[in-house]
Order: C-alpha cells, then sequence, then structure tokens
C-alpha cells in the first residue's frame, strides 16, 4: 500500500498537482521510513519521493504571509533534497553490489549492463548543493559537494562526478578567498558557522560508504583543490567526449564539448592565478584532439603558448583561429603582437595588421591599433634596413601610418607615445617632444614615456633634466631597476661625468647599439645561449628566466664601463669576468674585454676580441666603430675605413661612427671626404641622445 502511495505522489508531481503529492508522501510516512533491509526498488522509490516532495514545496505558491513560515518551509525543502541525496547514493552502491555479485556467478565473459541514471535520480543527487548555494549558504553547499565526491564511486555516478567536481570548482575559484578557505578534513571559521545552520537531518540516516584511507592528500588552499578536482574532471571529460561527426550524434558530441570546454575556462583561470603557464599549454593541447572547428579552444591553446612563451607555436595556431572566424579583428591582432615582439617576424606581422585594416569599419574601435600594428611594423623594417633610401621610405611609411591611427583614436596614449618615437627616429625632436607632451597628460607616469622625455632632453643637451626626469622614473616604477620586466631597457639610469659633457645611460637586455630586437640580435642572443651552455659547467647551468640574468650582465657590464672611465681596471676587469661567468661568449662581454684591453695599450688582443664579437653579431655598430678605430691606430687605414663604412651604412644617425671614418679618411689624406663626413656628425650629434631612440621597445 505504501509503495503505491509513493508512486502515486510521483504521478500528481507529474501532472502538476503538487499539493496531492505532498499530501499523498505525508500519507505514506516517508519521514519515518527506515532503510535497512529494503530492496532496492523501494530505496529508489523512496530517493525520488524526497526529492519530488522538496519540487513540489518549491513549487507551491508564495501564499504564507508568515516569514517565519516562509523559512521553515525553505529548510523543509532543504531537508528533504539532503535526504533525497544520501539515500539516493545508497541506492546506487547498492545497486553495483548486486549487480557485481549476480555478474560474479554468470560466466566469465559476462558484462553487466551499466545502469543510467533517471531524472529523478539525479535531481535528487545534485538538488541539495544546488539549493545551498542559490541560498547563500556556501558552507553547506560546499559540503553536501565534498560529501558527494568523497561517496565510493559507482558506474552510473561518474558523468555526475565530472559536473560536481566542476561545480564545486567553480565555487572555491569564485565564492572563496583563499583567507576564507577550509580543507576537507577541518572545520570552516566560525564566523562562516554563525551564519549558516549547521545541522544535518541526514544524520539520522544511514550513510553511504566514503573513501578512507591512511596519508590520504589534503589540498592547502582553494586554489590546490580546485585545480585537482579540475584535472580529475578533465582526464575524465576528455575520455568521454563523443568524437563521431554522425548527424545522429551531433546533440551528444555538442554536450559532451560543452562540458569539456567548461572545465578547460575554469583550468584557465585556475592555473593563471599561479602563472603555470605550460602545465595550462600541456592540459589544452590534449583538448585538440576533439577541437576541430571549434573557435574558442582553438584561441585557448594559442593564448596558453603566448603566456608561456612558444611563440612560433602560438602564431600558427592562429593563423587557424584567423580562418576560423575571419571577422573578428583580436585575432590578428594578437598574432601581430607576438610576430612584432617575441619573434620579431616582421613580414608575418605586416600581414596580420593589414587584416586588420582590412575589415575597414568592421574592425570598430580596434581598427586604429590595426594602423598602429603596420606602423611599428614599419619603424622596425626602417631599424633593420641596410640601404639609406630604404630606411627612408620604411620610415616614411611608418610616420604616415602612425599619423593615420592617431586621427581615428586621437586620444590614445599609446599611439601618440609611439608618434613620438617615429618622430625622434627621424630626428625631428622638437616634433616629438610636442607629441610626447600630449601623451603625458593622458598617463602621466608610463615609464615608457618617461624614459623617451629622457632620451629627448638628452638629444637636446638638458641633461640635468633627463637625469631628473630618469630619477623621477626609477621612483615611479622601482621594479625596473631589477630589470624584472620583459624590457631592460627601462631599468635605472646611471650618470657618467665624461669629456664630451654629461651621459646617461640604461642598461638595455636587448641589443646594445640599437635596442630594438632585429632579426640579427635574436639570431646572436640564441647563439649565445647555446654557446654559453656548452662552455659552462653543468653545476653551475643558470637558473630561473633568462631576462634576468641577461639584465644582471648588463649591470656587470655597465658597471665595468664605469671603472674604466675612472681608470680602476682591475676592479673592472672583476666586473667583466663576473658578467662573462654568465654569458662566457656574450658579444657584449667579448666587446667589453677588448674596450678593456685597447685601455691598457693591447691593441691585437682587443682587435682580436673585437672581431669575434662581431662575429656573433654582425650588426654590432658600436663593435664596428671601436673595430675601425683600433684597426687606425695599428696603421690598417683601408681596413678601417670599410669597417667604418659599414658601420654608417648599417646606422646612419650614429654620429660616433661618422668621426671616427672622418679622422681616417683624414689620415689618408682625403681632406674633402673628411670634411663631410665631420659635418654630418656634427649635425647628428646635435640632436642625438645619449642612447638611440631605439632603446625604447615598439610593441602592441
Amino acid at each position: 500500500m505504501r509503495e503505491a502511495m509513493l508512486i502515486l505522489g510521483k504521478l500528481h508531481y507529474v501532472e502538476g498537482s503538487y499539493r496531492d503529492a505532498i499530501s499523498m508522501y505525508a500519507r505514506a510516512g516517508i519521514d519515518d521510513m527506515s532503510l535497512e533491509n529494503k530492496p532496492l526498488y523501494q530505496m529508489r522509490l523512496l530517493s525520488e519521493a524526497f526529492v519530488i516532495k522538496g519540487l513540489s514545496l518549491e513549487c507551491l505558491p508564495n501564499s504564507i504571509a508568515s516569514r517565519f513560515r516562509l523559512t521553515e518551509r525553505e529548510e523543509e525543502v532543504i531537508t528533504c533534497f539532503e535526504r533525497a541525496s544520501w539515500i539516493a547514493q545508497v541506492f546506487l552502491q547498492e545497486l553495483e553490489k548486486t549487480t557485481n555479485n549476480s555478474a560474479s556467478r554468470h560466466l566469465k565473459g559476462f558484462h553487466p549492463v551499466d545502469y543510467e541514471l533517471t531524472y529523478f535520480l539525479e535531481a535528487a543527487l545534485q538538488s541539495a548543493y544546488v539549493k545551498n548555494l542559490k541560498k547563500g549558504n556556501v558552507v553547506k553547499g560546499m559540503r553536501e559537494l565534498r560529501e558527494v565526491l568523497r561517496t565510493v564511486e559507482t558506474k552510473a555516478t561518474q558523468n555526475f562526478k565530472v559536473m560536481a567536481a566542476k561545480h564545486l570548482a567553480g565555487v572555491l575559484l569564485h565564492s572563496l578567498s583563499e583567507e576564507c578557505y577550509w580543507s576537507p578534513l577541518s572545520h570552516p571559521l566560525p564566523e562562516f558557522m554563525g551564519k549558516e545552520e549547521n545541522s544535518f537531518a541526514t544524520q539520522a540516516l544511514r550513510k553511504p560508504h566514503l573513501y578512507e584511507g591512511d596519508n590520504l592528500y589534503c589540498p592547502k588552499d582553494n586554489i590546490e583543490e580546485a585545480l585537482l578536482l579540475l584535472l580529475i574532471s578533465e582526464s575524465m571529460a576528455t575520455r568521454d567526449v563523443v568524437l563521431s561527426r554522425v548527424p545522429e550524434q551531433e546533440e551528444d558530441r555538442t554536450v559532451s564539448l560543452q562540458n569539456a570546454a567548461a572545465i578547460y575556462d575554469l583550468l584557465s583561470i585556475t592555473l593563471g592565478r599561479r602563472g603555470q603557464y605550460v602545465m595550462l599549454s600541456e592540459c589544452l593541447e590534449r583538448a585538440m584532439k576533439f577541437a576541430f572547428g571549434e573557435f574558442h579552444l582553438w584561441y585557448q591553446v594559442a593564448l596558453s603558448m603566448v603566456a608561456c612563451g612558444k611563440s612560433a607555436y602560438a602564431v600558427s595556431l592562429l593563423r587557424e583561429c584567423v580562418k576560423l572566424r575571419p571577422s573578428d579583428p583580436t585575432v590578428p591582432l594578437m598574432a601581430a603582437k607576438v610576430c612584432i615582439g617575441s619573434l620579431h617576424w616582421l613580414e608575418e606581422a605586416e600581414r596580420f595588421a593589414l587584416m586588420v585594416i582590412g575589415l575597414g569599419e568592421e574592425a570598430g574601435e580596434f581598427l586604429p591599433k590595426g594602423y598602429l600594428a603596420l606602423g611599428l611594423t614599419y619603424s622596425l623594417q626602417a631599424s633593420d634596413a641596410t640601404l639609406k633610401s630604404k630606411q627612408d621610405e620604411l620610415h616614411r611609411k611608418a610616420l604616415q601610418t602612425l599619423e593615420r591611427a592617431q586621427q581615428l583614436a586621437p586620444g590614445d596614449p599609446q599611439v601618440i607615445l609611439y608618434v613620438s618615437l617615429q618622430l625622434a627616429l627621424v630626428r625631428q625632436i622638437s616634433s616629438a617632444m610636442e607629441q610626447l607632451q600630449e601623451a603625458l597628460k593622458v598617463c602621466r607616469d608610463d615609464a615608457h614615456a618617461l624614459h623617451l622625455l629622457a632620451l629627448l632632453f638628452s638629444a637636446q643637451k638638458h641633461h640635468q633634466h633627463a637625469l631628473d626626469v630618469v630619477n623621477m622614473a626609477i621612483t615611479e616604477h622601482p621594479e625596473n631597476f631589477k630589470g624584472l620586466e620583459k624590457d631592460g631597457s627601462l631599468g635605472e639610469g646611471i650618470t657618467m661625468k665624461k669629456q664630451s659633457g654629461m651621459h646617461l645611460t640604461l642598461p638595455d637586455a636587448h641589443d646594445a647599439d640599437s635596442g630594438s630586437q632585429r632579426a640579427s640580435s635574436i639570431a646572436a642572443s640564441r647563439l649565445e645561449e647555446a654557446m654559453s651552455e656548452l662552455t659552462m659547467p653543468s653545476s653551475v647551468l643558470k637558473q630561473g628566466p633568462t631576462q634576468l640574468w641577461t639584465t644582471l650582465e648588463q649591470i656587470w657590464l655597465q658597471a665595468a664601463e664605469l671603472f674604466m672611465e675612472q681608470q680602476h681596471l682591475k676592479e673592472a676587469g672583476f666586473c667583466i669576468q663576473e658578467a662573462a661567468g654568465l654569458f662566457p661568449t656574450s658579444h657584449s662581454v667579448l666587446y667589453m674585454r677588448g674596450r678593456l684591453a685597447e685601455v691598457k695599450g693591447s691593441l691585437e688582443e682587443a682587435k682580436q676580441l673585437y672581431k669575434e664579437a662581431l662575429t656573433v653579431n654582425p650588426d654590432g655598430v658600436r663593435i664596428m666603430h671601436s673595430l675601425g678605430l683600433t684597426l687606425s691606430r695599428l696603421g690598417h687605414k683601408s681596413l678601417a675605413q670599410k669597417v667604418l663604412r659599414d658601420a654608417v651604412e648599417r646606422q646612419s644617425t650614429c654620429h660616433e661612427a661618422w668621426q671616427g671614418l672622418g679622422e681616417v679618411l683624414q689620415a689618408q689624406g682625403q681632406s674633402e671626404a673628411a670634411v663631410d663626413c665631420f659635418l654630418t656628425a656634427l649635425e647628428l650629434e646635435a640632436s642625438s641622445p645619449v642612447l638611440p631612440f631605439s632603446i625604447i621597445p615598439r610593441e602592441l
């Protein structure tokens, strides 16, 4: 009779007669029913009865005037859901035990049919924690989720547990800070327990079996627990993704793909908080087997590759993303950013920038960024060009393109900054200063703008103003002094007195001559790193980011240069030795060793060291200048002239190289050519900063 009442209550709920369903369950007396020695079908009926009663109470109209009665009904709903959850878990565990026992009595090749969760059983498992979380009871909701995940797993609950683990990870990341976290084996903070009810009606029921044991791993914070849950979920979700593309399985494939994508989104948040981008990229790469035609997953993988430094792979992925969503301007912009920055693939960057510009009005607010990317590409190509005519043409195109970006976005400080930098590169100092003042009105403490301002002051020979700006930049950005940012050129200012006046140097982690990451300087740095690893003992291999060690090398070399200026050659040698311990075959170290040998009067040794440095970095203008002067002092005038001509061809704005070329030509008796060189050097020196303007990084 009682079983008939339970089935009738279910029928009333399906028909929408919620009061009749509640009355039927009251007549059946489900609150007093016990689970002991009950058959499986009665456990299932009882679990469904509790969840249906809770759902029916939720569906009743709020005609109760008393707030106390409404709260009482809410508590009764949660109690029903909690009871339904526990009974459902006990039922599923007993069902699997019975099924396995039956299978063991059959033939060896017999495989039992998997039990699939019904609608009401799935509702019974999840309604308790969903209701608590919706009500704001985070403590009870998390406790319910953790209890569900700790119960001994059955085949029927595998997919449900993936969903529950994903839900708990979302709660840990969204609703709980690290300060408020409590582990699964401890109790929450008292202030949390004071706000929420901590009595569980299910404590009187028979509990399902839980996973237990010694030396169990227990997370220490919410990020660790969320990561553990998501990694387990990811392994199960990727295993169950429907790969077949037949039309009959399209719906199943879409649902499984959405579940997997949601897990990867949460993994991106979790691992991103800890900076574990390599691990994130490895996880996302596993998703590529079912990501055909799925833009979101492709883009996630590409961004993870950018974050962990696998730039070439990232660009390949971004190309595919462009094919999947050709009307999205952010994708080619990201590809252009990577090509301009770490890869220095300028032709590729130009193509991606033109894609954004080609979208026209469809690019919206990203159209100025497309012109900015193209302008920066032209500017960097001009720095790489070896012919003066090609340099002038590219500088002109860069300035026109950047000015077009400024017309489209007149208030964008980044665009204004790079317009100012481009004007400075072509030695229009006054115009560059005017543009930079506009940029500083918008963002007064921008590190790049402050350092460009210092260089412009030094070009105008206002050395004290330049020094004041550098000191202010160090105050505003103390982290740059340690070289922890990507561009070490925004480091500290070191002021030195020289015969020609005040000299300001900014340690640079890029090429010491131009400050820009040209293709040749990238190749040189990779060659240096490879050769350094071969020449260094395995016990002293460097740990940590290469950028940090590069900046430290520059600091030692700057110190060596200071000591040489003060004729403290022994101390300078010690500094160079420290730098050589980091990168033995660095062209900067070889160059500085040549400088020290030259100061000591060992010209042959200096010549050999300069040649070695030039072999590693063939485009080093400073190296060419010093080698040319050394060759001239050794009497090799013709060879010195060739080297210095290469230097001025490579960097036509280097007044020191023009000066050196003029001195060599004068010594050869070519007075008219020497005068032209001296006049050019004088003209360039009048607008020359202490370091090239290209030391300011050009990047999106």
